[in-house]
């Protein structure tokens, strides 16, 4: 019963995302599809990057922890940000513009020019690759630790950067996905900060 449960709730997101995949269509069709170096555009291919490592990092900690707690959020932000990914590059594809720019990340918010972490880190929040092959090595607890602090420190980058979205894009419907975003990682931030304090560690910044 219970992955009956979970086959109808990712269905039900995966019919959402096509709903809000057309109202997108609809509310871009009605002013002209934004251009390549748009926000709305810069968002999309900037997030759908950033998306795709927290996928990552949430299936490699489910094969390094038993622990159900965390198997479930890692489920969770797997399946949310996966969607929401296929939107973003959906989106793109909608409205005719390349999934990759020359430019770089984050130029869309005036920070092109900002330093990146480097060593894989594009953006804020995005672990290295140091830190992804760091977590591939680690096992229960310490493995639960350190995800829940790179997922902490991810969603603190994509709040910004959703946050960017909400104050720059320009068609509605991308608007409030990304305020979506931002209510929904605020409030894991909450969850995972717990979730360290139960296992005696705490956020790393």
């Amino acid at each position: 019963m219970r992955f009956a449960g979970v086959a109808v709730a990712v269905a039900g997101v995966l019919v959402a995302g096509g709903a809000i995949t057309y109202a997108v269509a609809e509310d871009g069709g009605s002013q002209g599809a934004p251009s390549a170096d748009s926000a709305d555009a810069g968002f999309a291919r900037d997030m759908a990057v950033h998306h795709q490592q927290a996928v990552e990092m949430s299936y490699i900690v489910r094969d390094r922890t038993d622990d159900v707690e965390v198997r479930r959020l890692a489920y969770d932000i797997a399946q949310t940000q996966a969607n929401q990914r296929g939107m973003l590059i959906g989106w793109l594809d909608l409205w005719g513009l390349p999934k990759v720019s020359a430019d770089p990340p984050m130029t869309w918010m005036d920070m092109g020019d900002a330093p990146s972490a480097g060593d894989g880190s594009l953006m804020p929040g995005m672990a290295t690759d140091n830190e992804m092959k760091k977590l591939e090595k680690l096992n229960g607890k310490q493995a639960e630790i350190f995800y829940l602090q790179l997922m902490t420190d991810h969603h603190k980058g994509g709040i910004h950067m959703a946050e960017g979205c909400v104050d720059k894009c320009t068609v509605g419907v991308e608007k409030r996905l990304a305020q979506g975003m931002v209510d929904a990682q605020q409030s894991e931030i909450s969850l995972m900060t717990g979730m360290l304090k139960e296992r005696g560690a705490k956020p790393r910044s």
